[in-house]
């Protein structure tokens, strides 16, 4: 199976990522991921890529899309792999596709924009340890304070409701799009995320016939 998965930021595409990828025994390949494992090991494309994050500027499209290519030409990916977080733009779909590696199937986790804000506003995380808690599905037991090591926790900018607000924005106008190209080729299927992790992947799952 060769999958790509959409959804806005905090759809909880890398959850599922994690299931189907244990469930089908395919690699997960999240572009963030590889480019830093890219920067580390030192590949062409990961030295190219050196240049402009050490510049401040955004990796473009024809280096994103070299480090994807390096990362599927890798013996894991041949049984299939899911793509969290790639293609992001229209001009990205179109580089995988000349590629001429196929994508069977486009699954999008549809969550709504209210729902999204709830989510990632109410999560917080230790400043010390990391663990993520949320305000209503993942209380501590001390509020405010973490269950593992006693730190604080705090919201990330990432999670404040006008920084989400934006994110999903920029959502609405580059990525959502796919969803058209996508089903102009019979690809996509789309699953409404529900309130639990379990029952969404239980709706993911069905979708996908696994």
């Amino acid at each position: 199976m060769k999958l790509i998965l959409l959804g806005a930021p905090g759809a909880g595409k890398g959850t599922q990522a994690e299931f189907i990828s244990e469930k089908c025994n395919i690699p997960t390949i999240s572009t963030g991921n590889i480019i830093r494992a890219a920067l580390k090991n030192g590949t062409e494309m990961g030295l190219v890529a050196k240049s402009y994050i050490d510049a401040g500027s955004l990796v473009p499209d024809d280096v994103v899309i070299g480090i994807v290519k390096e990362r599927l030409s890798e013996k894991d990916c041949e049984n299939g792999y899911i793509l969290d977080g790639f293609p992001r733009t229209i001009p990205q779909a179109e580089a995988l596709d000349a590629m001429g590696d196929t994508v069977d199937t486009v699954l999008s986790i549809e969550v709504s924009d209210e729902e999204i804000v709830k989510r990632m506003s109410g999560r917080r995380v230790c400043e010390k340890c990391g663990t993520s808690y949320h305000t209503e599905y993942k209380k501590p037991e001390k509020e405010g304070v973490c269950n593992l090591c006693g730190g604080n926790l705090v919201i990330r900018k990432d999670d404040e409701p006008s920084t989400v607000l934006n994110r999903l924005e920029v959502y609405h106008q580059q990525t959502e799009p796919l969803m058209a190209y996508y089903e102009k080729q019979g690809k996509l299927i789309s699953v409404e995320g529900m309130d639990t992790v379990q029952e969404t992947t239980a709706a993911v799952f069905a979708a996908l016939e696994i």
